[in-house]
C-alpha cells in the first residue's frame, strides 16, 4: 500500500527541514515524500538534495501558489504508482506513530479520506478538528467545540476539512479530479475538494489519535492579520493569498451553497471578511 506525502514550499527552510526529519521517524515504511519547491531562495532544495536524498524535489517557477502546487506533486504520485496520497505543508511536525495512525482505518473505510488532530506544537492544545456544517445554513461548527475532552479520541465524521494532514485514497482523485487551481489558486481549494468529495459517496473522518502538531500563527493571512495596514486590508479581500479572498469565497459560495441561501451567505460572508479583519 504505497502512499506519497505531497509537500508545497517556498522557503522557510527551517521549517521544512524541520518537517522531513520527523517523518524520517515515522514506524510506518511504505510511503514516499514530494517536495515541490515553488522558486524557494533560501537554499531549500539544496538543504533537501543534501540531507534528505529519499525526497523528491519537484521545483516550480515561483508562481505556482498552493493548489498548482499540491496538484503537480498529485500528478507525479499518481503517475508512479501511488495508492493513497497525504496532503500536507512544511509547518508541520509528524510524531514517530503519526503515518501508522493515519493509515490503520483504511481497511475498514477504503473509501474515506481521513484528517488529522492538529494539536499546537508550543502548547499541545488541540486547535483544530474538523467542521459540521448546517445542512441548509451551511454554517459551520468546529468539532472541538461538540467534543468534551473524553470524546476527542478515535474517528469522527466531518463535514468540512483543510489539505494539512488530509489522507486520500487514490480513487478519489479519478472520481472527482484534482484540487481546482482555476478557481482557487491557494485558498478555499482544499474546502471545496473535501466537499467535493462528500457529494460524490466519499466520507471524511478525522483521526483524533493521529496528531499533528502545527503552527497556527505561521499561516500566510495570519501574518496579513497581525499588521493593520490599508495594503494588507486590500491584499486580505482580494489578494491571492489573502484568507478574506471576496472573488474566491463568492464562488465557493455559489457552488456550495443551496441557491435559495445564496444571498444570505453572500451577504453575512462579505461583512464578515470586511468588518472582523479590525477586530483579530
Amino acid at each position: 500500500m504505497l502512499l506519497y506525502i505531497i509537500i508545497p514550499v517556498f522557503n522557510r527552510k527551517k521549517f521544512t527541514e524541520a518537517c522531513l526529519e520527523s517523518l524520517r521517524k515515522q514506524a510506518f515504511p511504505s510511503f514516499k515524500v514530494i517536495v515541490v519547491d515553488d522558486g524557494s531562495t533560501d537554499g531549500t532544495a539544496e538543504m533537501i538534495n543534501e540531507k534528505f536524498p529519499e525526497v523528491t524535489v519537484l521545483k516550480g517557477g515561483g508562481n505556482l501558489f498552493w493548489t498548482a502546487a499540491i496538484n503537480i506533486g498529485i500528478r507525479y504520485a499518481l503517475k508512479n504508482g501511488a495508492q493513497y496520497i497525504m496532503t500536507s505543508n512544511n509547518d508541520t511536525l509528524a510524531p514517530d506513530n503519526f503515518l501508522a495512525r493515519m493509515m490503520e482505518n483504511t481497511g475498514q473505510h477504503p473509501d474515506s479520506l481521513f484528517g488529522a488532530l492538529a494539536v499546537d506544537s508550543v502548547t499541545g492544545i488541540p486547535h483544530y478538528g474538523g467542521e459540521i456544517l448546517h445542512p441548509i445554513w451551511n454554517t459551520s461548527r468546529y468539532y472541538l467545540d461538540i467534543l468534551s475532552p473524553e470524546e476527542q479520541k478515535g474517528l469522527h465524521e466531518v463535514s468540512l476539512f483543510p489539505a494539512r494532514g488530509l489522507l486520500i485514497p487514490r480513487k478519489v482523485f479519478d472520481k472527482i479530479g484534482l484540487f481546482d487551481e482555476k478557481k482557487f489558486p491557494h485558498y478555499f481549494a482544499d474546502f471545496d475538494f473535501t466537499r467535493l468529495a462528500i457529494k460524490n459517496g466519499f466520507k471524511v473522518y478525522v483521526n483524533y489519535d493521529a496528531k499533528l502538531l502545527t503552527y497556527p500563527e505561521e499561516g500566510g493571512n495570519r501574518k496579513i492579520l497581525k499588521k493593520k495596514t490599508l495594503k494588507n486590508y486590500y491584499l486580505h479581500l482580494f489578494g491571492i493569498k489573502g484568507g478574506g479572498n471576496l472573488k474566491n469565497f463568492t464562488l465557493y459560495t455559489f457552488r456550495h451553497s443551496h441557491p435559495l441561501v445564496v444571498p444570505y451567505h453572500l451577504l453575512r460572508g462579505y461583512c464578515q471578511r470586511m468588518f472582523s479583519y479590525f477586530l483579530k
